[in-house]
């Protein structure tokens, strides 16, 4: 019998009306079946807002924000199950004082450690699983709620946890393969794991498309369904660029390009349990369940595009350490990283001459300062012997990214993409091109960022004859 994983996000199970169309499309699917949910959309910013609250000692004010939440909770609960009369879900009242206590004891300490936070974060995931399964159970459909701390075993990085995928996928096939066998539909909570000890964890924002590519890669599922509300990955932003239009298949690496240079779609890791297992990935729209959305592949049927999508990611800073003393000293550039590293700051990009003069990386523009600190320390002795000039910082910046397996071995695609922003009087900042030659990446400045993804946009999917003039418009 097939099986197969649906992930659904918050806007997903945000309404009754939403949660109809979950069930429907539950209900549509054959064979055996995992559900995968978010937090209803708001949730995770409102625990976020709550436990910073509670740092800063107001429990008062982070109880208050639960409670509202637990209303809502409430309201939804009653109206999926068609309850005649108001109905209590015992699960999301027990869910609410529990995360309360933890309010209750951060205020008390006036400290929200990292821990703490992951344990009041899981609140909205474990509502969620109630409040759907109820809703299906309430529609034919033999449901159970599941938490995932139960089957995502992480290490103890809390905020961004790592599975630990041999026992989490023995645990899976455990918990989840009896159940199926019994012919129940699993709600499992996305986002949320649990260390060894049992202690909750987080895998990152936007995380529960990787619980369900893990969960799938675990059950050797025949396909993975990620419900959004959104008809599959677009070739640009639709927002920046309204001529966008959504891509029918994508390679797992163009997949991944893609989320990690900011396209929302799609988190960052979750290609990664499926793409080993050559599990087919398809992003889809709950809300309109007839388009044909998006279908992630292990190799792309080619379809003779070369720049297949560009997206963008701004907020973002270009720290560069410049020195002539720099060059042909060994080592130079691994005290730039593991400093860095030390400092659990993200690098988006690097970029560095072949004169090794400067190294140029790209950062998220809230932790430059404190990185640029932390190198001048590492750096003093450098520094005060002019071996390094200077460690400066450039923000706000953004980073396009134009990716496409169509880009390898097509001579003149920087040529396109460089001429394109030329034409536009764009200045590039930075620039760097892995050697797969799948992604080229640059530096603009953030306030160019919209008409930068524009004209590379314009370039490869508008006519041939049809390019942007400097004001912007189009001209033939």
């Amino acid at each position: 019998m097939s099986t197969t994983v649906l992930k659904f996000g918050g806007t997903s199970v945000a309404t009754p009306e939403a949660i109809e169309r979950l069930a429907s499309i539950v209900s549509g699917v054959a064979g055996d079946r995992v559900i995968v949910v978010s937090a209803t959309a708001g949730t995770t910013n409102a625990l976020i807002a709550a436990a910073n609250a509670a740092g800063a000692g107001d429990a008062e004010g982070a109880e208050a924000a639960v409670e509202r939440l637990q209303r809502e909770h409430d309201l939804l609960y009653q109206k999926v199950v068609r309850a005649k009369v108001d109905v209590v879900c015992a699960g999301l009242q027990e869910l609410a004082e529990r995360t309360k206590a933890l309010l209750r004891s951060v205020g008390l300490l006036r400290e929200c450690s990292r821990r703490s936070r992951d344990a009041i974060l899981a609140y909205g995931e474990l509502a969620s699983s109630e409040i759907v399964a109820a809703a299906l159970r309430a529609r034919g459909v033999e449901a159970e709620p599941v938490a995932a701390t139960g089957i995502v075993v992480t290490d103890d990085a809390f905020g961004n946890a790592a599975p630990v995928f041999d026992e989490t996928y023995a645990r899976a096939t455990s918990v989840l393969g009896p159940m199926l066998r019994a012919g129940q539909v699993p709600v499992v909570t996305g986002f949320i794991g649990a260390t060894r000890d049992g202690v909750t964890t987080t895998l990152g924002r936007g995380a529960s498309d990787y619980t369900a590519a893990i969960l799938a890669a675990a059950l050797r599922a025949d396909e993975c369904l990620i419900y959004t509300d959104v008809s599959g990955v677009m070739s640009a932003d639709p927002r920046i660029v309204p001529s966008a239009k959504p891509l029918p298949q994508l390679s797992y690496a163009e997949a991944a390009e893609l989320s990690y240079f900011g396209a929302k779609v799609l988190h960052p890791r979750a290609v990664l349990p499926a793409v080993e297992l050559g599990i087919p990935v398809r992003i889809l729209n709950t809300f309109a369940a007839s388009d044909a959305g998006t279908t992630i592949v292990g190799e792309a049927v080619p379809d003779g595009s070369v720049v297949k999508a560009t997206t963008s990611l701004g907020g973002l800073a270009l720290l560069t350490v410049q020195g002539a003393g720099m060059s042909g000293i060994p080592g130079f550039a691994a005290k730039v990283f593991d400093t860095t590293a030390a400092q659990d700051v993200s690098v988006l990009m690097i970029s560095q001459a072949s004169s090794e003069n400067s190294i140029c990386i790209v950062v998220p523009a809230d932790t430059v300062d404190r990185l640029k600190d932390a190198l001048e320390r590492m750096l003093a002795k450098e520094l005060a012997h002019h071996d390094v000039e200077r460690v400066a910082v450039e923000r706000p910046i953004a980073v396009v990214a134009a990716v496409g397996d169509g880009m390898r071995g097509t001579p003149g695609v920087a040529a396109r993409v460089f001429g394109a922003l030329g034409r536009l009087r764009i200045n590039v900042v930075a620039i760097a091109q892995g050697s797969s030659e799948l992604n080229i990446s640059f530096c603009v400045a953030e306030a160019d960022q919209a008409r930068a993804v524009r004209a590379i946009h314009d370039e490869f999917h508008s006519s041939s004859a049809t390019r942007p003039s400097a004001s912007g418009t189009l001209v033939s």
